[in-house]
């Protein structure tokens, strides 16, 4: 494991407020090196990355558990063995939904409360690592910056959604084990640590407020939209209401015109018969002249 490794294992398990503070003080007793520049480009991990990356450290068997679900359900797929797909799928959805939830109660431990956009990235990240043998790696490093995405067919850019291109293949530490010997880097206390720490927090509240912002853009939308169908919603009661009323208004006048109708018909078959009377004896009278003449 290289010395880089080694470090960004260490920074990459601390929580969220502290990477960028830590990470600095790092570079800055590095100044000077090569090791001094790549620790000062370590990237600071997105949200959905870092509880990733925690699930990994404090939750190793469970992430063991979905990479080993994810290379049985690849196998399945590569011998086409159908039954066995099925029940692999089912078992996937199901552990990715109990193992984002699993993550939520850590992050929350670690005093972070976990939304459901980030709780999306969390097991999108976590089906990412599933069906994709390299996503696999780069969750097992701990070492994610970003959230993963895959299908399973297209290519994805794993360079970018982990700290440094070596970390596809190394395994983060976990938590309850004993880590192995490091150097002495020989730290130098950073002024600035408080105040950088104030400007990660301050980084973590503007996220939270954009959140905020963009949830409650989401609730006025639904809201006006609530009202749009609402006042709709009356309209076309008030127009059924009238179409019942003139419906009721053509029943009646279509019974009028039943029975109107009924006398109609009975006055001409009337009609009917008083002219095959009369045309029966103006038949006789007209044989009756033709004899006669």
């Amino acid at each position: 494991m290289s010395e880089l490794l080694q470090i960004a294992d260490e920074l990459y398990g601390l929580d969220l407020a502290e990477f960028t503070p830590a990470r600095d003080a790092r570079a800055k007793a590095l100044k000077g090196t090569d090791l001094g520049k790549q620790v000062k480009a370590l990237r600071k991990p997105a949200t959905a990355a870092w509880v990733v990356n925690l699930l990994v450290r404090h939750e190793t068997e469970q992430v063991d558990q979905v990479l080993a679900v994810g290379a049985a359900l690849r196998e399945a797929q590569a011998a086409m063995s159908g039954d066995e797909l099925r029940a692999l799928t089912r078992q996937r959805r199901q552990l990715t939904a109990a193992v984002t939830t699993q993550a939520r109660g850590v992050a929350k431990e670690r005093g972070l409360k976990v939304t459901a956009a980030v709780a999306d990235q969390v097991e999108a990240t976590l089906t990412a690592a599933m069906v994709d043998e390299g996503c696999a790696a780069a969750v097992r490093s701990g070492l994610l910056v970003t959230a993963l995405t895959a299908t399973g067919v297209d290519d994805v850019d794993l360079a970018a959604a982990v700290a440094a291109p070596e970390a596809l293949g190394f395994q983060a530490t976990a938590r309850d084990a004993e880590p192995a010997a490091r150097p002495e880097l020989h730290v130098v206390p950073d002024p600035d640590a408080d105040a950088k720490a104030l400007a990660a927090a301050r980084e973590l509240l503007e996220a939270a407020q954009e959140e905020v912002e963009a949830a409650q853009g989401g609730l006025d939308e639904a809201a006006a939209s609530v009202t749009e169908l609402e006042a709709r919603a009356l309209q076309l009661q008030g127009e059924m209401e009238e179409l019942r009323r003139r419906l009721a208004e053509l029943e009646s006048t279509a019974e009028e015109v039943d029975d109107e109708l009924s006398d109609a018909e009975d006055a001409r078959t009337e009609a009917e018969s008083v002219l095959a009377e009369a045309t029966r004896e103006r038949d006789a009278a007209q044989a009756a002249v033709d004899r006669l003449a």
